[in-house]
């Protein structure tokens, strides 16, 4: 089996490829795609194959997709990019990339979501099952792109597609976790955040690849206690802004997901079932 990871030198794409090869069998090889080799040499010394070129241009997917069984799109362009490198990289490429999938005769096709396509808050715990309602204050291009691209990739006949939506990411040295604060800071004071430790989007993720059979093909990937406003400058240490207790939380369920669906399909647990626990682990 030969395994195409994209978006390799980002914050997930660099801890997720390690983890994949490290758990691969015999005969089980990983391939990643890359614009710039020299990033890419820690992989290569782990043993991935390496292919140089842009998400975006054809010909570097057609060798990227050759000869491949199955392809784990981690690429995502966020935060602070112009609306129209979101869109050209989470709906575009990504679609591409599906149909050259497709063309080469990949079988499964693993497409790494985010949880705020799900828009505004349901009262409850978000599952798979709920449409997507746009709104709420953290709508925008990354979103909506990813929305768009996954329906365009759901639409693709003939190459199985299962689709993890993430939430906050954290841990591994990642500083997302110092970032956050650039939101809490201006949250209430229980205004909570559904996050996931990267070995455990790495579980999530691999387990999507891997397992022979889903009921999917959406799956939430996420730990067990989102964490509030007050904890993140906890976890930061930073005194929270008194005047964050004086706050009202717009939208109380916003973001926070239910994993009943990849716990009993795929057996998910959390190494890290809590932000706490990862920090007593000194995991952060």
């Amino acid at each position: 089996m030969l395994t195409l990871v994209t978006g390799t030198t980002g914050q997930v794409g660099r801890r997720f490829v390690p983890r994949l090869l490290a758990q691969a069998g015999p005969g089980e090889r990983v391939r990643v795609l890359v614009r710039d080799a020299a990033r890419a040499e820690r992989f290569a010394e782990l043993g991935a194959e390496v292919v140089v070129g842009d998400l975006r241009d054809a010909e570097a997917l057609g060798k990227a997709v050759a000869g491949v069984d199955a392809v784990v799109n981690v690429a995502a362009s966020f935060r602070g990019v112009p609306d129209e490198e979101a869109w050209a990289i989470n709906r575009d490429a990504a679609v591409d990339l599906g149909r050259a999938a497709l063309a080469a005769g990949v079988q499964r096709f693993v497409q790494v979501s985010t949880g705020l396509v799900y828009g505004v808050g349901r009262g409850r715990p978000l599952t798979e099952d709920d449409e997507i309602r746009p709104g709420g204050e953290m709508w925008g291009a990354y979103p909506e792109s990813k929305a768009a691209a996954e329906r365009e990739l759901l639409a693709l006949e003939g190459v199985e597609v299962r689709i993890g939506r993430l939430p906050f990411v954290y841990g591994d040295g990642d500083p997302h976790l110092a970032q956050s604060l650039r939101w809490a800071a201006h949250w209430a004071a229980a205004q909570r955040l559904q996050m996931a430790h990267h070995a455990d989007v790495a579980q999530g993720l691999l387990r999507l690849l891997y397992a022979p059979a889903v009921s999917g093909p959406l799956y939430n990937i996420a730990d067990d206690a989102p964490v509030t406003a007050v904890e993140l400058h906890q976890l930061n240490g930073v005194e929270a802004p008194a005047d964050l207790y004086a706050r009202t939380d717009p939208d109380p369920w916003f973001g926070i997901m239910s994993t009943q669906r990849i716990r009993r399909d795929l057996g998910f647990r959390p190494h890290f079932p809590t932000v706490w626990a990862a920090r007593d682990a000194g995991a952060l």
